[in-house]
């Protein structure tokens, strides 16, 4: 496998990269480096200023505002991206429903939705996790049943990330009951959030934050119309945007951000007659977790090199596995270097600095990296069974 970058190739990588760093405002670049919550028009500013200049939704059909990319600048244009701690274009329309309808959904659907959804003038949420139906997502119970030129959608949702900005949601319901198998009774519906019969409620998680909520559907009225693809063949769309999805999980970039953030504050820090960076086994620590980066970036190289157009990839489950993984470490890192500093959280006018405060939550947030996505005990199942043929 060639890792190393052709002329050409490096000659894209510094366009965007000076693109990054001079287009995108440095105080949204600063507070995702630095852990900050980003505001839904940081997000939308952020977003609508890449897809402008055509860097929104480069894995998307051309006709549809992708590019005829190769794998590596595709690799290139995310790297950088994280490098430069810029935010990812929203990954709810960029990588799942956007490709999943240019894939699957009628030329009255890709018309419709496709322009608003690389534009983000649609904020769409991710309605699969249920009460009942987490890591066995295709035990789900939200039903949609067929009522003339409709449906009738009733259920509930769960951890439904960001669905307090949003304007539409991408769901999969049930629209056959009696199905031989549950997978195959499936189906993948577009509505308004703000349609009759939604209701939205947060979920305040253990950092403190309002990331996630409950939705719940009451005689929800969906036009048929917004069905994607075929009625019953729902699940594999779902399989095809989380690979998509678990691909994008992998952050070797946002990681390596991390972790040089790290060793920065860790030069500060005292530690007998140098800093804690200069301490052997805080060193050894650091250079192990580079090292898992390095290689996990390669086999990252490797998976999109043979990935195979609008097919689900099964070694996307490995880089959402190990890159999980790798952010928790990172987090965790932080934590250990802030010590008791990192005991206050929103604390004024005391010793310990801010980024120590932060270090806590940003560490208990990123708890989830390991469950979102498909669990890491379902990633093993899918590396079990589909690559190793256990």
């Amino acid at each position: 496998m060639k890792i190393s970058l052709s002329p050409d190739e490096a000659a894209f990588r510094d366009e965007l990269r000076q693109f990054y760093r001079t287009q995108i405002p440095a105080e949204i670049r600063d507070r995702v480096k630095y852990g900050h919550e980003l505001s839904r028009e940081d997000v939308v500013t952020a977003h609508k200023i890449l897809n402008d200049n055509g860097l929104a939704v480069p894995n998307w059909p051309v006709e549809w505002g992708g590019k005829d990319w190769t794998p590596m600048q595709r690799h290139i244009w995310q790297d950088e991206m994280q490098l430069a701690s810029v935010p990812e274009p929203l990954t709810f329309n960029a990588q799942m429903v956007g490709p999943v309808i240019a894939h699957f959904g009628s030329q009255e659907l890709k018309e419709r939705f496709l322009p608003a959804t690389a534009a983000l003038d649609i904020w769409w949420c991710q309605g699969f996790s249920e009460p009942d139906a987490g890591s066995d997502l295709a035990s789900l119970r939200t039903t949609a049943v067929r009522d003339g030129d409709s449906y009738i959608v009733n259920g509930q949702k769960i951890w439904t990330t960001l669905a307090q900005y949003a304007d539409w949601i991408f769901c999969l319901v049930r629209t056959d009951p009696n199905a031989p198998k549950k997978q195959s009774g499936i189906s993948f519906l577009l509505f308004d959030v703000k349609s009759p019969g939604v209701t939205i409620r947060p979920i305040k998680l253990i950092d403190g934050g309002y990331e996630v909520n409950e939705v719940f559907f009451e005689n929800v009225r969906v036009p048929a119309d917004q069905l994607v693809g075929e009625e019953n063949m729902g699940w594999t769309y779902a399989k095809f945007l989380l690979g998509n999805e678990r691909t994008g999980i992998t952050g070797v970039g946002r990681t390596k951000v991390k972790l040089g953030v790290a060793k920065d504050y860790a030069r500060q820090i005292k530690s007998g007659s140098g800093t804690l960076l200069d301490d052997p086994m805080f060193a050894a620590r650091v250079a192990e977790l580079e090292n898992e980066l390095l290689a996990l970036e390669l086999t990252q190289l490797r998976v999109v090199s043979n990935s195979t157009e609008g097919k689900p990839n099964p070694a996307s489950s490995v880089l959402k596995l190990r890159g999980s993984e790798l952010q928790q470490a990172a987090t965790e890192l932080l934590l250990d270097i802030a010590g008791p500093d990192a005991l206050p959280v929103d604390a004024d006018e005391i010793a310990s600095p801010g980024w120590a405060q932060r270090s806590g939550p940003s560490y208990l947030n990123y708890r989830k990296t390991t469950i979102y996505g498909g669990s890491s005990e379902v990633q093993r199942t899918i590396i079990a069974s589909t690559i190793l043929g256990l």
